[in-house]
């Protein structure tokens, strides 16, 4: 799905601001038809932003089911004879859509985009109204996986529920990402793929283009220009190759784009549709020991990210994504992790522009029954159905992000069960499917658990090996002094094994920011650097890593519990982004690394 863009053929409308709000506890919302009325009795809610951090209100906070947002929307004649669209960037988890009283839409599975043509529903040159129901139930057959708990006792109230999930983030939820209306013309430009080489000097870009064709005769065409704006090759066609000479190459830290200009002409040679498409020239390689990045050897240093901040959750703002970005360069991040979700559109194209290397991960994260932990793969918990969703998901990650040079590789989950031997039947579908998606890119999965190599089933089929570690922390708390030998007699048999590169995908500790204690006690940050100091001395020692991932870039929201003091503290700034003595430690060691 092409990202909306404006230009002499499209148009884009942002619909960000103040919205109609209303939860829907017992689920009434559908049999009474609230899509056919304005809601009533609403409260406002900021759109994009998680309804669960705006209000006082615990209820709101808490609620587990369906909630409603409305706005109206004028739509403009001059739009009439376009296909006209509602773009939604995300809707945490379910959504569906009506405009007029009239569904439009229904998406399964948030985080990622999804669009509703209202070409014959909209009411041109006069108001509409927009109704959208947003469901944060998290399911066996979704991901994430969750399951609602309910209550029948007398310490309960009647319908007492709860969400119940394995993940260890806030379940915020609503429309976090911006809602746009698009317009293009009836031939426009649906999809464009783009996969690069190299011959020598020269860089080839292959390309294919997808088509919804309005009219009965068109003509492609292809033009590729420089950061100077001077074309440097051209073609025609729906799918072709162009070749550059003297290429500049997308490197990490030294990110060169050059920008694809894809027309649509008509019988007569007029433009009938045109889109820019900002592309980096670059080849992606795995060794048994190496990562290579245009064949060169590329290690990850970086922390694992939350898309999480005050007031509004999960809700996407342009100014915490780029305090977030200069804080990365400046403590030295080379890469990231999408950890545990795709995150905004908004995020790879800085990643594009900035040079940062990502691991794209699907929202694939919670797959473990912790009441029988031997019996996750069935068809009670992780089933066919969830297979299903998973595949589908897969497809809409791929189709989404596949022609950022910044994405190096797919993950296809993130510390599921994996000592099951349905674990590796499951993951080989999921693996195999992504490679049939697209085959340019080495796959990852991660794991956290303890088990012996041999019995991680799903590593035989992925070609990166991520692993998360928090040796002192939730094993031998309080002993440092431990944890580089545990890392190198702990890692060294799972290359053995598997004759693959590794990450350390996670590893860290919680620390209170201020907290201080001499000698370092757990907590403190103090602590946070003796272990990190610890954990990267074991690295240094193991030829066959490739990178490192700290836990986390900021502390951030979980639910309560009691092993967690307002959030996860695990972060090397705190939620406001300021630093804590760790992120002095990881400035010091990437500048030298």
């Amino acid at each position: 799905m092409l990202y909306p863009q404006e230009s002499e053929t499209r148009d884009v409308k942002d619909l960000s601001g103040i919205w109609k709000f209303k939860l829907d506890g017992v689920g009434r919302g559908l049999a009474e038809q609230w899509y056919k009325a304005p809601l009533a009795d609403p409260i406002d809610m900021p759109v994009p932003s998680s309804f669960n951090e705006i209000t006082p209100d615990k209820a709101i906070r808490d609620h587990v089911g369906e909630v409603w947002y409305e706005r109206h929307l004028f739509v403009s004649d001059r739009l009439q004879g376009q296909r006209v669209c509602l773009r939604f960037g995300s809707a945490e988890h379910t959504a569906t859509v009506w405009v007029n009283g009239t569904e439009v839409a229904h998406h399964v599975g948030g985080f990622l985009p999804f669009e509703a043509d209202i070409s014959d529903i909209a009411n041109f040159g006069g108001n509409n109204r927009i109704t959208v129901m947003v469901n944060n139930v998290l399911t066996w057959d979704t991901l994430p996986t969750g399951y609602i708990q309910t209550y029948d006792d007398t310490n309960h109230p009647e319908g007492f529920r709860i969400q119940q999930h394995q993940f260890d983030f806030y379940n915020y939820a609503g429309l976090n990402r911006q809602v746009l209306l698009t317009s293009t013309p009836k031939t426009y430009i649906e999809d464009i793929l783009i996969r690069t080489d190299r011959d020598g000097k020269a860089g080839i870009v292959h390309y294919s283009l997808d088509i919804a064709a309005d009219a009965k005769s068109f003509s492609a065409k292809v033009s590729l220009f420089d950061e100077d704006a001077q074309l440097v090759a051209a073609s025609t066609g729906t799918e072709g190759s162009m070749t550059i000479s003297n290429v500049r190459l997308w490197k990490p830290g030294n990110a060169y784009l050059y920008e694809a200009v894809v027309e649509v002409l008509d019988e007569s040679g007029s433009l009938v549709d045109i889109y820019r498409l900002s592309l980096g020239v670059r080849s992606v390689k795995v060794t048994e020991t190496q990562f290579l990045i245009n064949d060169e050897p590329f290690y990850f240093q970086g922390c694992c990210k939350h898309e999480d901040m005050d007031v509004k959750g999960r809700g996407f703002d342009h100014a915490m994504l780029l305090k977030d970005f200069y804080l990365m360069e400046w403590i030295g991040a080379n890469s990231t992790r999408t950890s545990h979700y795709p995150y905004s559109e908004e995020f790879m194209q800085l990643c594009d522009r900035k040079g940062i290397v990502v691991i794209d991960e699907v929202q694939a994260v919670g797959m473990r029954c912790e009441e029988d932990s031997t019996q996750t793969y069935n068809d009670t918990h992780i089933s066919s159905r969830t297979l299903a969703h998973h595949k589908k998901l897969m497809a809409e990650l791929i189709k989404r992000d596949k022609n950022h040079p910044c994405v190096v590789m797919w993950n296809i989950a993130n510390e599921p069960i994996v000592n099951e031997k349905k674990a590796g039947e499951y993951f080989a579908e999921v693996a195999a499917t992504t490679r049939e998606l697209d085959p340019t890119r080495p796959v990852s999965l991660v794991t956290g658990d303890v088990v012996k190599p041999e019995e991680c089933y799903p590593f035989e089929y992925i070609d990166v090996m991520c692993i998360n570690r928090y040796h002192s922390w939730y094993s031998d708390p309080g002993h440092t002094e431990l944890i580089e030998m545990q890392i190198v007699n702990e890692l060294t048999p799972w290359h053995e094994k598997w004759h693959k590169p590794l990450i350390v995908s996670e590893y860290g500790t919680d620390t209170i920011a201020g907290m201080h204690a001499l000698p370092a006690v757990m907590f403190t940050e103090e602590y946070q650097c003796e272990a990190l100091e610890a954990f990267h001395r074991g690295f240094d020692r193991l030829p066959f890593m490739i990178g490192e991932h700290v836990w986390n870039f900021a502390d951030f929201a979980t639910k309560q519990g009691v092993k967690r003091v307002v959030g996860n503290k695990k972060g090397v700034f705190t939620r406001q982004r300021q630093p804590k003595a760790a992120a002095f430690l990881l400035r010091k060691r990437w500048a030298k690394l």
